[in-house]
């Protein structure tokens, strides 16, 4: 499954997995669910959830120092 994964303020990645979860999603980024969240049409979506939708966002909850 190809999905684009806009990381607000950043960048924009496609990411092509089989079958992945909202947390593979953030994996493939180089982020962790710890310092993120996933949103989908703006509503925030459990890490563990298969992926359903061809575009998300993700939040970045921590930043910086």
């Amino acid at each position: 499954m190809q999905v684009i994964v806009d990381v607000k303020g950043e960048d924009t990645h496609e990411v092509d997995l089989s079958e992945p979860t909202y947390a593979d999603l953030l994996s493939a980024v180089d982020l962790s669910p710890h310092e993120a969240s996933v949103l989908v049409d703006g509503s925030p979506v459990p890490e563990d959830q298969p992926v359903e939708s061809d575009r998300v966002t993700v939040l970045r909850l921590i930043k910086g120092g």
